[in-house]
């Protein structure tokens, strides 16, 4: 495989994503930094095919990342394949308003080739290739210049290894007709929603019991405060106020700005400076949340008494012993609270009840529920046996 040296220029990146538009495939992996940061600071990209392989600097003066991002979003001909890829995704999506598409994922993959659910890249390349990667640049600060040899090389080792790789994996999940199972956790990891930062969004992922309009209202208003303010300072959302400090400001609201200086988590010189103002001018214009709005309770339903947790652990010692049997991920055949689901009655809306789920596990997961399986020590063995007939 041909390395090229760092790519800084816009003429050689241009001919490069024009070679590489021609491949069934490529690798793609990025470097960033984002510790102190909001948006992550994109430090370095990382390209592959069969033939070449390339690190880009997106931090040289002038170059024009077009026909990469063009690349990665545009052309549905080209596979993108990544590790672990969901940061990466995210980039992108920061770059252009989409992702990448169509992609493939390897450790999604692992999980449908008994390697665990979430695979390092390192234990993953030594598995298949049995290299052992160094490991000593992987903390290194992405963002100083110059990289020198030692960052460049480790980098583009994870777009190199990840081509070696993927051809036989893909082959691997040929010879087992598993390859199916993957397209709808690809194409949920390729759906732009799961990138889209609405401030306006933003209160859903602060954990808050109450279901009063107006303490909702209020946490809606100020999640969104607080998503702005993090991105027009371009901090983390934590440095500019943690989630409970939110949640606690939903529930006791101040009742003016100076008694900011009295909530936990904030700085006292909120009680007379700008962004203060802000936080309470957020507050004051809340409004209750809209009835539609309102989080959806979980229905009722009727569970199977006060043993329905024995019978979701039946369910899950039933699931370790079919993942191990046909060698995959227990996560990719059934997540955990859809046995408690299953155990309590439901029997709609379940993946596991759905598609190649049914026919690997849930089947058998719907007999055992139903009084149609139980478990047996067989030779020392635990198995499952067949009491009644469907």
């Amino acid at each position: 495989m041909q390395i090229h040296p760092l790519i800084t220029d816009s003429a050689t990146l241009a001919a490069l994503c024009e070679r590489l538009a021609q491949s069934p495939y490529v690798m793609v992996d990025t470097e960033f930094m984002r510790e102190n940061t909001f948006w992550p600071d994109l430090c370095l990209i990382q390209i592959a095919d069969d033939k070449e392989a390339a690190a880009i600097d997106p931090k040289a003066p002038g170059l024009d990342m077009k026909p990469l991002l063009d690349l990665m979003v545009d052309n549905e001909d080209v596979l993108k394949v990544f590790h672990a890829g969901g940061q990466d995704i995210e980039i992108i999506y920061n770059l252009t308003g989409k992702t990448p598409h169509p992609l493939f994922d390897t450790q999604i993959a692992s999980m449908a080739l008994s390697q665990g659910e979430q695979i390092g890249y390192g234990n993953l390349v030594e598995a298949w290739l049995g290299i052992t990667l160094d490991k000593g640049a992987r903390f290194t600060d992405w963002a100083r210049r110059p990289l020198d040899k030692r960052q460049i090389d480790y980098a583009i080792g994870d777009v190199t290894h990840l081509s070696a790789l993927f051809p036989m994996m893909l082959e691997e999940l040929r010879k087992t007709g598993r390859g199916g199972w993957l397209d709808q956790e690809m194409e949920r990891l390729a759906d732009p929603a799961n990138y889209a930062a609405d401030p306006a969004e933003a209160w859903k992922r602060v954990r808050l019991s109450s279901r009063k309009a107006d303490v909702l209202g209020r946490l809606k208003a100020i999640a969104a405060w607080r998503e702005t303010e993090a991105r027009d300072k371009n901090l983390p959302r934590g440095r500019i106020a943690k989630d409970e400090t939110l949640a606690d400001l939903a529930t006791h609201p101040p009742r003016d700005q100076a008694d900011l200086a009295k909530v936990r988590g904030l700085s006292a010189a909120w009680r007379g400076n700008d962004i203060g103002a802000r936080l309470m001018q957020a507050i004051a214009t809340s409004e209750p949340l809209d009835r539609d709005d309102m989080p959806e309770r979980e229905p009722y339903r009727p569970g199977p008494g006060k043993d329905g947790a024995l019978v979701a652990d039946l369910l899950k010692l039933l699931l370790k012993i079919r993942s191990r049997e046909i060698n995959v991920a227990a996560r990719l055949l059934a997540r955990s609270d859809e046995l408690e689901l299953l155990a309590a009655g439901v029997r709609e809306r379940l993946a596991v009840l759905e598609g190649w789920r049914y026919e690997q596990f849930g089947h058998d997961a719907l007999d055992l529920v139903e009084g149609r399986m139980a478990f047996a020590v067989v030779n020392g063995k635990l198995q499952m046996t067949r009491t009644a007939r469907e």
